[in-house]
């Protein structure tokens, strides 16, 4: 058996593939995996990743074919591909639009699925989760289906194993003409960044049925929102975007307005505060989910349960925008099962999400169509270069007691809270004093003891709008220099300044939380300096295992993970966190 010792991957028969990371070409293996892979487990020194059939077809409809995944692999391989493994990329690979879904020409009703293998649509033909929706056969190539259940299609044909290529098109929604500035309204010259272009050129795909439904995958600070307004741009017609809170909103429409030719009367919000209906119009998930008390599991027409649901059908929409849309709430899936006629957009840091309902992105929003390792915009000064560290402090033996006697469902809430970790904080704080910094934690009592000791400003979601934009506008300014924030403020808040972030408590292991909390001081430095992400967890609990999983985003995008302990701070801090590192050894 051929064995190359050099080489940095280990490929097994069960769609594992091992990646050793003291490796010279760690790196590249790591890029060339991250376009297919899904990182499973990422310790110190081997990480997992999986062949999934879902990582596969994104790569597929992104433009990667089953020759160069291959060629990667051997490149990288210790020891020959299994022959088991080949077979399965190239199947999957292949499956990707061999069912295929195009307008019935003689019935707009209608829609026809297609394929050039008849047996395969024989088969489909006897599949549990297509059944329902199959109409007449047109012939051993073709059947009719329902335009109206085009989502539920798709949806049915991913569970299959068949995700179809949607031709059929999208309608062309109420015309809305503008531009982009090449000077901004705020100051100063404005020009969409190469890679942004390319990502809003390759959703658009010249306007033809390939483009038009897809999710863009950028870095937090690396402008996807930009990409939303290139987009906007070349679709030219009413457009809805939806966000995660009111605060994303306000800043979507500070953005419109500072960098397009769009007038404020033609931007509209829709939130708890307002409900305006404009040629651009922008929402939040929230406001839309919201439930008429008492119809919850009363099987009620979605417009029935969710009132404000109707917003989908206000406006002959071209275009509509899921910002964060790892974040897209369960019943906003039922409502873009509806909607497939307009063109859908999604932009996200991850396409990570906690409850497991990727395959609904994939076939309802659309496959991953752009994707730019977070590394390489490091590289080219888009986004800041990152140092992440997590400290790991032993619990006091009081401490200690209550957390093995406390039930495990509530073990974290005693970890995370832990007062064995302020005396840390206190000399992160010291070493960063001066820069510009952001404590953040899922725990309010927690954040509130911080606010006090430190007399902090804080935010949460008991803060109003209003006094959030106050504090963020202040921070900016450098009037304050150090804010207190709890999960409200992980999403779409912009603070270009911020260069230092300690978590002293997360969602449990929620990696799309880590992608959010990091992106928060990735925007670039004026002085070209880095950024500092901490995390201290308590040692040995379920706080470090927590912290664990969500290393694991970390790693998927490149970041070394320096792990120091207690007794090292303050003296180890220099050394681990202003050089280039290895990664620590476990104790």
């Amino acid at each position: 058996m051929d064995y190359y010792a050099e080489a940095p991957l280990i490929v097994q028969g069960d769609r594992t593939v091992l990646l050793e990371v003291n490796n010279p070409l760690y790196e590249e293996a790591r890029d060339h995996l991250a376009r297919f892979a899904e990182l499973e487990k990422s310790p110190e020194y081997i990480h997992t990743y999986r062949l999934s059939s879902l990582a596969l077809w994104n790569a597929a409809a992104a433009g990667l074919d089953a020759d160069a995944i291959l060629e990667g692999l051997e490149r990288f391989s210790k020891y020959p591909l299994p022959d088991n493994v080949r077979v399965e990329i190239r199947a999957a690979i292949s499956r990707y639009g061999r069912v295929r879904l195009l307008r019935d020409p003689s019935d707009p009703t209608r829609l026809r699925l297609t394929s050039d293998d008849r047996l395969l649509l024989m088969e489909l033909e006897r599949n549990k989760y297509l059944k329902p929706y199959l109409l007449e056969r047109l012939g051993p190539h073709t059947f009719q289906v329902p335009a109206s259940r085009r989502g539920h299609v798709k949806q049915a044909l991913l569970k299959a194993g068949y995700p179809a290529a949607d031709l059929v098109g999208y309608v062309r929604g109420t015309k809305m003409e503008f531009q982009l500035l090449a000077e901004m309204v705020s100051g100063g010259a404005f020009k969409i960044r190469d890679y942004q272009q390319q990502a809003a050129e390759i959703f658009w795909a010249g306007g033809s049925a390939a483009g038009g439904s897809g999710v863009i995958v950028l870095p937090c600070g690396a402008g996807k929102t930009m990409v939303g307004m290139a987009a906007m741009e070349k679709t030219q017609c009413q457009t809805l975007i939806l966000t995660p809170n009111t605060v994303a909103v306000r800043q979507w429409q500070e953005e419109l307005l500072d960098k397009t030719t769009l007038d404020p009367e033609m931007i509209g919000e829709y939130t708890g505060d307002r409900k305006e209906i404009r040629p651009v119009t922008v929402s939040t998930y929230q406001i839309l989910t919201y439930r008429k008390r008492g119809t919850k599991g009363k099987n009620l027409p979605l417009e029935k349960e969710f009132p404000h649901f109707g917003i989908f059908n206000e406006a002959d929409w071209g275009l509509i925008i899921y910002d964060e849309v790892h974040l897209l709430p369960a019943p906003i899936f039922r409502i873009t099962a509806e909607i497939q006629a307009r063109r859908r957009l999604g932009l996200t840091a991850t396409l990570v999400r906690e409850d497991g309902r990727e395959e609904d992105v994939f076939s309802l929003i659309g496959p991953k169509k752009y994707d730019v390792p977070w590394r390489d915009l490091e590289h080219q000064g888009w986004i800041a270069p990152a140092i992440c560290c997590e400290v790991r402090v032993p619990l006091s033996p009081e401490r200690r007691l209550t957390y093995v006697t406390t039930e495990r469902r509530r073990q974290y809430s005693v970890a995370a809270q832990s007062p064995a970790k302020l005396p840390i904080l206190d000399e992160l704080l010291k070493y960063h004093q001066g820069e510009h910094i952001l404590i953040v934690g899922m725990y309010l009592a927690q954040l509130d003891v911080v606010a006090k000791r430190y007399a902090y400003p804080i935010i949460t979601g008991k803060t109003s709008v209003r006094e959030r934009r106050i504090l963020y506008q202040a921070f900016r300014d450098g009037e304050i220099t150090t804010l207190v924030v709890s999960k409200v403020a992980n999403f779409a808040i912009d603070l270009p300044d911020a260069n230092v972030a300690i978590q002293i408590s997360g969602t449990f292991g929620s990696r799309q939380e880590e992608a959010q909390r990091l992106g928060r001081i990735l925007r670039p430095k004026q002085d070209g300096s880095r950024a500092y992400f901490y995390s201290i967890v308590s040692q040995e609990t379920v706080d470090q295992e927590y912290s664990a999983n969500r290393q694991r985003f970390l790693t998927e995008q490149g970041y070394q993970y320096v792990i120091l302990y207690a007794d090292e701070i303050p003296e180890a801090l220099p050394e681990a966190v202003e050089l280039p590192t290895p990664v620590s050894e476990s104790r």
